[in-house]
């Protein structure tokens, strides 16, 4: 498989990991759109939102938790963060895998995009 983001999960391309555990992976996005912003993917290989099976809401559901104690352990939770998941080529989602951005320390404008 061709997937960039599989890759990182693999650790045939080396990444910032800031978090890793037996279902995910999340490490620090190297064209940052805020002062924090990083990345949550499942090591699975699920190319988007449209993709998901029943079989996958309890790694989905994992995910928000991993989010959760990371911007908590980062200290941006009490000021709050934004998660971005893009979905196909007009929400322009540039790796077919299944990703989390979770940006924050900055102020972001309504709306979204």
């Amino acid at each position: 498989m061709d997937c960039i983001f599989c890759k990182i999960a693999n650790k045939e391309i080396q990444s910032d990991v800031i978090y890793e555990d037996e279902k995910v992976i999340a490490f620090n996005d190297n064209n940052p759109q805020a002062p924090v912003h990083f990345l949550v993917i499942p090591k699975k290989h699920i190319k988007s939102i449209d993709d998901l099976e029943e079989i996958d809401k309890d790694l989905v559901g994992h995910i928000f938790l991993v989010i959760k104690k990371i911007t908590t352990d980062l200290g941006v939770s009490d000021n709050g963060y934004r998660v971005v998941v893009n979905t196909g080529e007009d929400a322009q989602q540039s790796v077919k895998h299944l990703h989390f951005h979770v940006m924050a320390s900055r102020k972001f404008s309504r709306p979204a995009g």
